[in-house]
């Protein structure tokens, strides 16, 4: 893809510094152990977009590229941008030939049409303005191209709410009206996002991803490498963190000591229109 010159983006709607810094802290962990929990969702999306060798692909926040590297393996021509050079590193490291670039979400440096699907597997909710960013996304994507966005499922559903839920005594207070992990989780909410961002909603769909660990130590690593939890460890120390997440746990021990936790991912297919 061609790059272009970044527009202009209100500073004060730029998220990709802060989200970078954090995300990055614990790019081996996320790599190697988080970020396939996630698995099953991207192949759903996949199968869901019918990607193959005629499909030119980004993905919006692709972290350490994984996704990435499911899509190439379906013989799609990948792009990615992410906030985090250090999860870039190793999405590089898998993918040295696709273009992945660094910056934010609200500023895609690609040209206007450049995409068949575009993909935003967690990633659109941590802009600092989501509309913005989908705005983005809907411009490098061609007339009747899909993009996905995907959340968490219903908390209520979800045996993995209870490990969201540990970290929140460990953060600090939320500024006001900031939204909650769970804010698009609501139905009807990632439609009226995608419809203000000039989308067309065209089918939510909710995939079982469950995520297992062999061991504490290795669940403790996975769950801590996340931007949010290591936040978390930043403001209330990493011993503190790992206390939590092995009391939140211990109701999912299996016999063998690993741990199988039920997780749900909620996905809108939304259609640029024109």
């Amino acid at each position: 893809m061609t790059v272009i010159e970044a527009s202009k983006t209100n500073q004060s709607t730029r998220s990709g510094e802060t989200n970078g810094r954090i995300w990055g802290l614990r790019a081996a962990d996320w790599a190697s152990i988080q970020e396939g929990q996630c698995s099953a969702a991207y192949h759903s999306v996949f199968d869901k977009a019918v990607v193959g060798s005629q499909t030119r692909l980004l993905d919006a926040g692709c972290g350490a590229g994984m996704a990435l590297s499911f899509a190439a393996e379906l013989g799609a021509r990948v792009s990615g941008i992410d906030a985090s050079e250090a999860l870039l590193e190793v999405a590089r490291s898998r993918l040295p030939d696709a273009h992945l670039a660094h910056g934010d979400l609200e500023d895609l440096p690609f040209e206007d049409n450049s995409f068949d699907v575009v993909t935003g597997f967690n990633s659109f909710q941590f802009a600092a303005d989501p509309t913005i960013a989908l705005q983005e996304a809907r411009r490098v994507t061609r007339p009747g191209g899909k993009v996905f966005i995907m959340t968490w499922g219903a908390p209520e559903t979800m045996e993995v709410t209870a490990l969201v839920a540990a970290l929140k005594p460990f953060l600090p207070p939320a500024p006001p009206h900031a939204n909650g992990p769970f804010a698009l989780s609501v139905p009807g909410k990632l439609e009226g996002l995608a419809a203000s961002a000039g989308l067309t909603p065209r089918e939510v769909f909710d995939v079982e991803s469950p995520w297992s660990y062999p061991d504490l130590a290795t669940a403790q690593k996975g769950l801590g490498s996340s931007g949010v939890a290591a936040r978390a460890a930043e403001v209330s120390g990493q011993e503190a963190l790992d206390a939590a997440h092995a009391a939140a746990l211990e109701p999912f021990r299996k016999p063998d000591g690993g741990y199988r936790i039920g997780a749900t991912f909620r996905v809108l297919m939304a259609e640029n229109p024109h």
